[in-house]
């Protein structure tokens, strides 16, 4: 071999060894093998939201912003620019916005929010595992044609309340863990219906409720059997056949058949039901939502309101303690243009859904869209109870022809009620209507 022929091999075995323990470096070097950081949004998110009563203090909206301070604090560089909404204009603001190009980032959005097209489709950013820790029923006021447009992270129900000081004076027992069937329920009725002057007739009375749009007191009697309003699988009506009619003949008969309600029941309204039993102490058996347990409390510590409990609605063929609810509180966020703050505004809404800020809703009276969260209310009876119904509260299913639907669900059964047409033809007039909408 000659000397330059060697020289030729050596070189190329320099190089080799020169690239091959520069890769070896590379490998096992730990600063090297350190990720650059990914790059996260700065910069301002805006949030509007509604009031949120803060039932201690009365603030409207110190929740919210307590849990702004709390995710700037921990994402450096973020600042959450909140613009308070109230209930009356509230809608008229967003739509404008809208309309003006200048809607805010997240919105506070629930069953009937008419702007889906405007809002991001989130499941690509949020894992099953994520989406399993959500109580099912509050998924479904954010789902969309299978698609999820926002976030719940609050939720309220309906519940029956018990005047005790009736109770006591008819010598009638309150329903045992606050569970009754129809049948222990209509007989407590009727032992609480009577006459209080001595004038030959009743006056006070064992139950009374209002029918009408977006409220939802008498449905947990009315769903007892079975009966569904929205196929959440099938996406279709199905309030009809005999569970429905089933349904809607037990409110009939607590008016006509068992006599435990005042004769004006399917005309009184929200206003006036309310006064009758919170004022006039008139009625005993009273089903409202759940904002109504701090409502009486007050009363009860300034010495003005009554002794009071609450329990379940009766119990039907399903033998659960059924409820309808509308009460799911959510955000959603408006098509953004930088994936990153995209990101960050979802982060945010993961934010108010941790365990954590799920506790803090105590403030709020209301309670978590979570499973696994079971010690909230600890020290309020009460509130623990109605929060063990949650696993049983239907709520009501996003669906563009809703407040339709609602419209005609109300109208029917309120006809019903004022007996000017039979439960069964109330249920099918209202199937006729309903179909009528989607022509």
């Amino acid at each position: 071999m000659s000397i330059r022929k060697g020289e030729e091999i050596i070189g190329m075995l320099l190089i080799a060894f020169i690239i091959f323990w520069s890769f070896y470096v590379s490998l096992n070097d730990p600063d090297l093998l350190i990720e650059e950081p990914e790059e996260r949004y700065t910069g301002i998110i805006r949030v509007w939201d509604y009031p949120r009563l803060d039932i201690d203090t009365g603030s409207r909206y110190s929740w919210i912003q307590a849990r702004i301070k709390e995710f700037e604090k921990a994402n450096p560089g973020v600042y959450i620019d909140f613009t308070p909404l109230d209930w009356e204009s509230g809608p008229e603001k967003i739509e404008n916005a809208i309309k003006d190009d200048e809607s805010p980032d997240i919105v506070p959005i629930s069953y009937d929010f008419p702007w889906i097209d405007k809002l991001e489709v989130l499941n690509d950013y949020l894992k099953h595992d994520e989406l399993k820790e959500f109580k099912f029923e509050t998924l479904k006021t954010v789902n969309y044609n299978e698609d999820i447009i926002g976030l719940p992270f609050a939720m309220t129900t309906y519940t029956m309340y018990l005047n005790l000081d009736l109770f006591n004076e008819r010598g009638v027992s309150p329903p045992l863990d606050g569970n009754w069937t129809y049948e222990e329920f209509v007989q407590s009725l009727k032992d609480l219906t009577f006459d209080s002057d001595n004038d030959g007739v009743d006056d006070s009375f064992g139950f009374v409720s209002f029918i009408e749009p977006n409220y939802y007191n008498i449905w947990g009697i009315i769903l007892s059997d079975g009966a569904e309003i929205i196929n959440f699988k099938k996406n279709k009506y199905s309030f009809y056949g005999d569970e429905a009619i089933k349904g809607v003949q037990k409110v009939v008969d607590l008016k006509y058949k068992y006599k435990v309600t005042p004769k004006d029941f399917g005309i009184l309204g929200e206003k006036e039901c309310w006064d009758m039993f919170y004022k006039d102490k008139k009625i005993a058996v009273y089903p409202t939502g759940s904002w109504a347990l701090k409502v009486l409390e007050d009363l009860q510590n300034k010495g003005e309101g009554f002794n009071f409990d609450v329990a379940n609605y009766p119990l039907g063929d399903e033998k659960l303690p059924i409820a309808l609810n509308n009460g799911v509180a959510s955000f959603g966020i408006f098509k953004q243009e930088d994936e990153k703050k995209l990101e960050m505004c979802i982060e945010f809404l993961k934010f108010l859904t941790q365990d954590s800020s799920q506790r803090t809703l105590e403030e709020l009276g209301v309670f978590t869209v979570k499973k696994g969260i079971n010690d909230m209310y600890k020290d309020n009876p009460k509130m623990k109870r109605i929060e063990e119904t949650l696993s049983y509260t239907k709520v009501v299913s996003r669906d563009e022809k809703w407040n339709s639907i609602d419209i005609i669900l109300q109208e029917e059964i309120k006809k019903a009620v004022l007996k000017e047409k039979t439960a069964k033809e109330a249920i099918e007039e209202a199937k006729i209507r309903v179909e009528n909408l989607t022509k």
